[in-house]
């Protein structure tokens, strides 16, 4: 097992390892506490993404068929007048989940039907049928959006605490029990060294009379 460097000498060194495997450890509780509140949020993310995937599916379907509808009763020319290329406007609210921005929902707001030349009963039909499909495809632009960003922190906070749990927290580990077999064998040495002077100091002074 590698040992780190640079290590502080003596116990110095052995209180500077406590420290940062005190200081790992907590931030592998905190990386660990973040990335199931992660997990949560993509897996709430991922359902809202799949409703509004098959909400949108079934808006679109029912636009073009109502499309078709209004095309063949009046003509795919009162299809094209019909819309006079008004636009939508979407307003997206944002969150934030463990320092995560994301979009949590969004509105659209709609041309009015009021500003639209339509007349016939299948051409406001697919007018009403594109509107929702709009508004559909919204919602799942903000859920897919959503899924995405937050995803990608959940890859990223996972590869951090893999690298402190399986590198760092090892390596910081190894290295103290290292420091303290070297403190111990130095104590050792001491202690023998000590006790030998210690019984060359007790010994009687002989010498010539």
């Amino acid at each position: 097992m590698p040992r780190l460097r640079r290590v502080p000498p003596g116990r110095s060194g052995r209180l500077w390892l406590q420290h940062r495997l005190a200081v790992a450890g907590r931030g592998a509780a905190l990386l660990d506490q973040k990335l199931r509140i992660l997990r949560a949020e993509v897996r709430r993310a991922t359902l809202a993404a799949e409703d509004t995937a098959q909400a949108w599916a079934a808006a679109a379907e029912e636009a073009e068929r109502w499309l078709v509808r209004a095309s063949l009763l009046g003509g795919e020319r009162a299809a094209r007048l019909a819309s006079d290329g008004a636009e939508a406007h979407v307003e997206v609210a944002w969150a934030s989940t463990m320092g995560v921005r994301h979009p949590r929902g969004a509105t659209c707001v709609l041309p009015p039907a009021a500003d639209l030349p339509v007349s016939g009963a299948a051409l406001v039909q697919a007018r009403e049928a594109h509107l929702r499909a709009v508004d559909a495809a919204v919602q799942h632009a903000v859920a897919a959006a959503a899924v995405r960003l937050l995803r990608a922190e959940e890859v990223a906070t996972r590869r951090r605490l893999r690298a402190i749990e399986e590198r760092w927290l090892p390596l910081l580990e190894s290295t103290l029990r290292a420091t303290e077999l070297g403190l111990e064998e130095q104590e050792h040495a001491d202690g023998v060294r000590l006790r030998w002077a210690r019984s060359v100091a007790e010994q009687p002074l002989t010498g010539d009379r």
